[in-house]
């Protein structure tokens, strides 16, 4: 591909300037989420850059200005779920492999993390080398949610960050800041949202480095480090009905306020999520937290709650979802293990 150039599909833009691939994520209505389509474009594009002498670096941006990308196409989750979870499981399996491609990529590969990053949306961004953040980024994994499992290698981030940040941020589901997302091992780099186009301008003048020395600046204080004594000591439990009861025994606000909203998310979903974190902390690469990953979603197909957890957010919006179980206390441990076996066709790398 020479400089200038443009391949595209209608939602991959790619181009090359001056030797730096330019990736936007082109759904903005959708806020870029991830379907199919796209991971099958981002694969091979990738691959052809990471061998390509006169590729240099990569950046990847989304259209719009909500945000990089919300996720995955989660309705067509629901509807292959409802069907025969062939879809659904292709898409995920494609998609985690894309995800280790981008934790591997030996080129600088540059995430502009701004506005809205959820979900698949991390996966394409944090296994980054280079990971921007800025003063409106809103990064989550809101899986538990929908009665799902924080996946695409997601893991291996929450399992790494201080103390029970992590925790807090997968049983919760909640959005957290650029800043906090640097003090979480989310993020490296934070720019000014009314300098992301100059940073990119630079990165293509004058290389990746030079576009950091120059629009990259201090972060602010991270509002969520600022809470470790709560968040450390509550999330400390062994089961997540300890985690629950501390936060409620707490005097802090804000760890009533983190109990009150586990209390919505699907109890086997955040009973998975526990064990999966802890499980990831003891693998050593976002490729083992992958394999795990594709088992779990693989496992969440055959779940009452991820149709159900669908259904409430985002098909009838009734936000009133029915959880099976419905409480932490029905939830066992043979129902958790379960979420682990291996399938029949694992993820290889």
């Amino acid at each position: 591909m020479t400089d200038g150039v443009a391949e595209e599909t209608d939602e991959v833009l790619s181009r090359v300037d001056n030797g730096v691939g330019l990736i936007t994520l082109n759904r903005p209505k959708a806020i870029n989420s991830l379907n199919q389509t796209m991971v099958d474009a981002l694969a091979p594009l990738l691959d052809r850059w990471a061998t390509d002498d006169s590729v240099r670096a990569v950046v990847l941006t989304g259209a719009g200005e909500r945000g990089l990308c919300a996720g995955g196409d989660v309705v067509s989750i629901y509807h292959s779920a409802r069907k025969d979870g062939i879809e659904a499981r292709r898409f995920w399996r494609d998609e985690y492999l894309l995800n280790a491609q981008i934790a591997e990529f030996a080129k600088p590969y540059v995430a502009l993390m701004d506005g809205i990053v959820m979900g698949g949306g991390v996966g394409v961004s944090a296994h980054a080398n280079t990971r921007v953040v800025t003063d409106r980024s809103k990064i989550a994994m809101p899986e538990v949610g929908i009665g799902f499992i924080p996946d695409v290698g997601g893991m291996f981030l929450l399992s790494r960050a201080p103390g029970g940040l992590g925790l807090h941020a997968a049983l919760t589901g909640a959005p957290f800041s650029g800043t906090d997302a640097i003090a979480m091992g989310f993020a490296d780099h934070y720019v000014p949202h009314g300098d992301l186009e100059a940073f990119t301008r630079t990165v293509v003048a004058d290389g990746v480095q030079d576009a950091l020395a120059k629009h990259a600046i201090e972060p602010p204080p991270s509002a969520l480090a600022a809470q470790r004594d709560w968040i450390d000591e509550c999330y400390a439990g062994e089961t997540v009905e300890d985690i629950v009861a501390r936060l409620r025994a707490h005097d802090a606000g804000p760890a009533n306020d983190a109990a009150d909203l586990i209390a919505t998310r699907s109890p086997i979903s955040l009973s998975v999520t526990l064990a999966a974190v802890r499980r990831a902390g003891k693998l050593e690469t976002v490729k083992d937290v992958l394999v795990q990953d594709y088992r779990v979603s693989s496992a969440s197909l055959r779940s009452h709650d991820l149709v159900e957890g669908i259904r409430a957010q985002l098909i009838d919006k009734d936000r009133n979802p029915k959880w099976s179980p419905a409480t932490l206390a029905e939830v066992t441990a043979a129902d958790i293990e379960a979420y682990f076996a291996p399938v029949d066709d694992d993820l290889s790398f």
